[in-house]
């Protein structure tokens, strides 16, 4: 007797000490995620035991630190209610290390929040949810909407005056949809003023659904933001009203031709999501949110399987409060998603600078230099004040050495010795 309960309480010792080893496949992918993340050079081989997530402290690797990735976040420059640069530093309390911005329709948080990242070793992916609209050959007049996410490099989307005016057509039709919101409202004895949303929504925001029903609150019409959208906003409800969104194939179209990964936001909202993902992967579609705060979705994970589709996720995070909201950087997304998303989206990157660059040096002016540093102005000191170096800089800044290394980089980057500024 003694001899046996020597064996279970040694064998319950074993079980309770041990720890789930990491595949070599896993292995190999955490170190592609951190060769990207922190700009490192290649790790060690021996990499240490560690779990599947990416929230776990990542072992004996010469940057061990926690790599958590945040996909799908707003700031007040849409209907968010943090600013870019206090969202950054929201991320930055909660562990998160790469950060999409995705705003509404809008890439103009992006500038401060790059700006904040410095402060904090955080990595921006410059982001947007583009809101669009789907509808069936068959039935033109059952529209439902449809948002995309879209991820660009650190110089942004190429063709960028295009992008930008796809944007701006579609944030001109939330004005008007947030006028007939409010006439519709007013007609259910709910008046409001255009100024109180306007107001609310910020200094060139354009107002969206949030912003009526913040409006609703202060109002005392309604006593939350929940009672708002289940009365009176929620899709087809009584004072719901459409804008000008573009259809969600041609979304996906425009992110593809100016150098993004297009990915369908929550999914699991959709009235008929194996219908749209199939339309939408004959239009370009990379990818599928999956992963969610509360672990992760079989039934589109199947459908990602079945499409060759990216599988993401991210906390879709407001920053509104309350027990509704998952915390930024709450969804543990895989080592082997990360590792799969960036193997997508690197080389589409890459694609869209060498665009970018190579629309510089023909025609080196003023316009095609904001281009390649957009998002990232380095300080030019007095003694570094040329253009090569400010270019350089930028790209420095998000591709990591082997990729700068890349030969038609350097090709270009030759040429821009031989460039001087019209």
């Amino acid at each position: 007797m003694g001899e046996g309960n020597k064996d279970k309480r040694g064998k319950k010792k074993k079980r309770g000490g041990a720890k789930r080893r990491m595949t070599a496949e896993q292995t190999l992918a955490l170190k592609y995620v951190n060769e990207w993340v922190h700009m490192a050079q290649p790790l060690d081989d021996d990499f240490g035991e560690e779990h599947d997530f990416l929230p776990e402290v990542l072992g004996r690797a010469t940057v061990s630190d926690k790599v958590v990735f945040e996909l799908h976040s707003h700031s007040f420059c849409s209907d968010g209610f943090l600013s870019p640069s206090a969202l950054v530093e929201r991320a930055h309390q909660n562990g998160v290390k790469v950060l999409a911005l995705t705003d509404h329709d809008t890439l103009s948080g992006i500038p401060e929040a790059l700006d904040a990242a410095h402060k904090f070793d955080i990595k921006i992916i410059p982001g947007v949810e583009i809101s669009t609209v789907f509808s069936t050959r068959e039935d033109p007049e059952s529209e439902e909407p449809v948002h995309i996410l879209a991820y660009y490099s650190g110089c942004g989307p190429a063709r960028f005056e295009e992008f930008d005016k796809f944007l701006e057509n579609i944030r001109d039709g939330r004005y008007l949809r947030a006028k007939n919101m409010l006439l519709k409202l007013n007609m259910l004895k709910m008046p409001l003023k255009w100024e109180h949303v306007t107001r609310i929504a910020g200094s060139g925001v354009a107002p969206g659904r949030l912003h009526v029903a913040r409006a609703l609150v202060e109002a005392g019409h309604v006593e939350d933001l929940k009672q708002a959208f289940a009365r009176y906003l929620y899709d087809g409800g009584p004072a719901y009203s459409k804008g000008s969104e573009p259809s969600a194939e041609d979304a996906v179209q425009m992110v593809c031709k100016t150098g993004g990964v297009a990915v369908l936001a929550h999914p699991w909202a959709l009235k008929n999501a194996l219908r749209i993902v199939k339309r939408l992967k004959e239009a370009g579609l990379h990818g599928i949110e999956v992963y969610r705060s509360d672990g992760k979705l079989a039934v589109f994970s199947d459908m990602a399987d079945a499409y060759g589709l990216v599988k993401v996720g991210g906390s879709d995070y407001h920053g509104k409060g309350g027990h509704g909201e998952s915390p930024l950087g709450s969804v543990s997304l895989p080592v082997l998603a990360a590792h799969d998303f960036l193997r997508l989206a690197r080389p589409i990157w890459l694609d869209a600078i060498r665009n970018i660059l190579e629309q510089y040096v023909s025609d080196p002016s003023e316009l095609n230099l904001e281009h390649v540093t957009r998002f990232r102005k380095p300080i030019i000191s007095k003694g570094n004040n040329n253009r090569k170096d400010l270019v350089y800089r930028s790209l420095s800044s998000w591709l990591t050495k082997e990729e700068m290394q890349h030969e038609d980089l350097k090709a270009l980057m030759l040429k821009l010795s031989d460039v001087a500024l019209k």
